[in-house]
């Protein structure tokens, strides 16, 4: 089993999942008047990432300014509607992503990826600092052809960046959005002051800095 977890599952062997979405609490614990499911404002555009352990890398999405909402769930993988023991063991295929529901006008997709690139480390394949397994992958899944282009295009600028760092390559996944399934209610906003506002948080960057405003534009 430990070795099925550093390699992804073949979708055959998928575990089963189930029809039935998992229920959650549809507000925001840091920003109670905000919803974490749709509808959201119209205007609102949203990325879904994945780096490492879902919980830390949620709270640094609310903290940036001009992010409206966001909720952790599972994405990448095969299982529907999956529960967080069923990712743990790596036999969904799934990793812990982040759904971030952002204002253009006040943050750009760019921008969003650049707090993306900077607060975990892409290179280091089904793990991400002690936390070991396929759901600790670094992911970016991208919703149409313009947030694709703009994902590799920071891929190939950071990449730049962190080989001039003495860094290694970067095995960030990028591909197109197939489902988000929101993680339980417990896992929202984990690391909130109305939850656990110390609990665990394994996120660390590489303290390399991302360059924004280079490829292409939206």
């Amino acid at each position: 089993m430990f070795g099925a977890k550093l390699k992804m599952i073949d979708p055959s062997s998928a575990l089963p999942g189930r029809d039935s979405a998992m229920p959650v609490d549809e507000h925001h614990a840091v920003f109670p008047d905000r919803r974490i499911v749709p509808p959201f404002p119209e205007g609102l555009a949203t990325a879904v990432v994945g780096m490492g352990c879902f919980w830390g890398a949620e709270r640094v999405f609310w903290q940036t300014e001009g992010v409206w909402t966001t909720a952790v769930g599972y994405a990448g993988g095969y299982t529907p509607n999956p529960t967080y023991e069923e990712v743990c063991s790596g036999l969904t295929g799934h990793t812990e992503a982040v759904l971030v529901v952002f204002d253009p006008k006040k943050i750009s997709f760019s921008q969003v990826l650049k707090a993306f690139w900077e607060n975990h480390d892409p290179t280091q394949g089904m793990r991400q600092g002690n936390d070991l397994g396929t759901q600790y992958r670094s992911a970016i899944y991208y919703a149409d052809d313009q947030q694709k282009a703009e994902a590799e295009a920071s891929r190939d600028a950071f990449q730049q960046a962190l080989t001039a760092a003495g860094k290694g390559e970067i095995t960030t996944e990028i591909a197109p959005l197939r489902d988000f399934f929101y993680a339980e209610t417990y896992h929202q906003q984990y690391l909130s002051d109305a939850k656990n506002p110390n609990g665990y948080c394994g996120l660390g960057g590489t303290g390399v800095s991302c360059p924004i405003g280079l490829g292409v534009q939206s």
